[in-house]
């Protein structure tokens, strides 16, 4: 668990990652643009900004998939779930502190979170 600190959005560390997360890219672009020192808060947003920013890509592509009858909504409810699954997940380890990874896209966040 990382040490407790303050970013430079007034918030602790784990709240401004947490809130990186909750609406998605939306929040993830906004902490990313707004936070100047907060490594921890920044490749959260970073990440937060790759995963969501994806799946918004994917769920659009799949839009014309999920028009198939049966097939289309079984597709639906498992993406919809898994989406769901991941959020809490990704909310609750930067709320705990954690640097969680995810293969791909914690990669690129740790690339491009870095404060120049």
């Amino acid at each position: 668990m990382s040490e407790e600190k303050t970013s430079s959005t007034g918030l602790d560390s784990n709240i401004g990652g947490l809130l990186s997360y909750v609406l998605g890219w939306i929040t993830g672009l906004i902490f990313f643009l707004i936070e100047e020192k907060d490594e921890f808060v920044r490749f959260h947003a970073m990440q937060s900004l790759i995963v969501f920013g994806a799946i918004t890509v994917v769920s659009i592509v799949l839009g014309i998939l999920f028009m198939i009858p049966f097939l289309g909504p079984i597709l639906g409810a498992f993406f919809w779930i898994a989406t769901v699954v991941l959020w809490i997940i990704l909310m609750v380890k930067a709320y705990q502190g954690e640097r969680y990874k995810l293969p791909i896209a914690g990669n690129l966040a740790e690339k491009y979170s870095v404060k120049r």
